[in-house]
């Protein structure tokens, strides 16, 4: 059953876990009565998570403490061990002031969310002019247990596609793909033909990462009719996806890819950072992730691939049919939550401050500084409010890291005027119109709160061991058996209480 969306402001988080001890803080009774006084300079730890491949230097954190009236202390993650990071900070309570937690759905979050290590936020929301603006649906569903323990990120709902290299496609004579069938033909032609020209056999088709959710696997789980993590009957009996068919027909889809070299071959040990570089380098022509990596993608390729053309496609189906596409949205649009752990913010007075530079992060000037630097020294804008970075280089070195710490990327009237980000900004809007939700987001599963990331790590490993050939068909049942027999069962029968529950 694929539930679809048509208006949802999307939630992602940009996460921190800081690693600063209270006493480097200095975190005195007098401090926490200074911390309630918007007016006296507040001292803000934040372990944030890095999607580059270097932390920034300190140009912009002096105008965000200029800005905001704190001395802000950063220590970044790299997003490839972030969940490793928030596992062992989380049990060794090695927290900081800003917490920002993107995996809700690991067992070790949710179980210290659940456990009070966290204040409880709703109650103070509308104290604060852009928290107030936090929509009810979004509070309910970044809610765990019916309560609230950070303020969630607001972003896109369904922010994925394939990004094609189009001077490749008219090179080869082939048209933009419509169905995964000519999709895998362009990877085919892209693989064999030789696109680049240079009389060598040294390009892919796809390029991926290791990552089963945010690389190329689940947008083309979804393409193929995937449920997004569960399915849900009309008498409300649950699935999980990977014991559908569609799941199947995915890995089917990525084993072809794979078995025939139109994909790199290292994709199950591949980062993040290596995949985009490696295609900006001109390695392969297919990416598969968030829409606006195109830009990034194509600002890389700068002095490399000078003529690299991309073009941004949203409709694949396996039919070619309208009716038939499908996109899933990560986290139901929830993408995270900045958390506060008790342990560092000591009091209410505390949290207020905290929670007021949280909702000075919100203000339209620091959206434009998080998102495109100072004016006149890392971008320009015109009449139309359209921003168009001026220098590249100190841009990816002092502004592209905050990518991850902007609360809110909906609803600015500055734009960017690139024209691939314009173009993927409006196929993204587009998307969520076929937004396939996750239906269990917002239930309740204790044996999913206590299991379910060990339990996921069965499906995760027997998936790409079929892709890779290491395993067969049955074996892969057979995962999926014991996924069941080791809690899995437990988790399905619990969801489909609680749905239950929620229906009536």
């Amino acid at each position: 059953m694929k539930l679809m969306v048509k208006k949802m402001a999307a939630l992602t988080i940009c996460c921190g876990l800081l690693l600063t001890a209270c006493g480097e803080k200095g975190k005195t009774g007098e401090a926490s009565s200074n911390a309630a006084d918007p007016n006296v300079k507040a001292n803000i730890s934040w372990l944030n998570i890095l999607h580059t491949a270097s932390p920034p230097t300190d140009t912009i954190i002096k105008k965000i403490e200029e800005k905001t009236n704190a001395e802000v202390k950063f220590s970044w993650v790299p997003d490839a061990s972030k969940e490793e990071r928030i596992n062992t900070s989380l049990a060794s309570d090695s927290l900081a002031d800003i917490v920002t937690l993107t995996i809700l759905d690991n067992s070790s979050v949710r179980n210290a969310l659940k456990s009070g290590m966290f204040w409880e936020v709703e109650s103070y929301l509308n104290e604060f002019p852009n928290l107030a603006k936090i929509s009810q649906d979004t509070r309910t569903s970044a809610s765990i247990g019916g309560k609230l323990y950070g303020v969630p990120f607001q972003k896109d709902l369904a922010r994925n596609g394939v990004v094609i290299r189009k001077d490749w496609l008219d090179k080869l004579g082939l048209a933009i793909p419509k169905t995964t069938d000519e999709l895998m033909a362009v990877a085919k032609a892209f693989t064999e033909q030789d696109p680049d020209g240079n009389g060598k056999k040294d390009t892919t088709g796809f390029m991926d990462r290791s990552d089963l959710i945010y690389g190329a696997f689940k947008t083309l789980s979804s393409y193929f009719g995937t449920p997004n993590n569960w399915k849900v009957s009309d008498d409300g009996k649950m699935t999980p996806e990977f014991d559908t068919e569609e799941y199947v027909q995915t890995m089917d889809y990525m084993k072809q890819l794979y078995d025939n070299g139109y994909i790199n071959q290292d994709f199950a040990v591949t980062a993040k950072t290596d995949q985009q570089q490696k295609f900006a380098q001109g390695k392969a022509g297919i990416y598969v992730g968030a829409l606006f990596d195109s830009k990034n993608l194509k600002n890389m390729a700068k002095g490399v691939q000078d003529n690299m053309e991309l073009v941004l496609v949203n409709n694949i189906t396996p039919t070619g049919n309208e009716a038939d596409r499908a996109i899933w949205a990560a986290n139901n649009g929830i993408g995270g939550l900045l958390a506060f752990p008790k342990s560092e913010v000591k009091d209410e007075a505390e949290l207020k401050r905290v929670l007021k530079f949280v909702n000075d992060l919100m203000d339209d000037d620091m959206y434009s500084l998080l998102t495109y630097g100072i004016e006149g020294i890392h971008y320009s804008v015109d009449a139309n409010d359209a921003a168009t970075i001026t220098n590249q280089d100190l841009w990816q070195q002092e502004v592209q890291p905050f990518a991850s710490s902007r609360p809110n990327e909906t609803g600015y009237k500055i734009h960017d005027a690139d024209p691939l980000k314009a173009e993927s900004d409006k196929l993204i809007k587009e998307n969520a119109e076929h937004a396939v939700l996750n239906p269990a987001y917002s239930l309740e599963s204790e044996t999913y709160t206590t299991q379910g990331s060990e339990l996921q790590k069965i499906i995760t490993d027997a998936t790409y061991k079929y892709i890779l050939g290491k395993i067969k068909i049955d074996d892969f049942k057979a995962a999926v058996e014991n996924w069941k027999k080791s809690g899995g069962s437990k988790i399905i029968s619990e969801y489909e209480a609680a749905y239950q529950a929620v229906k009536k």
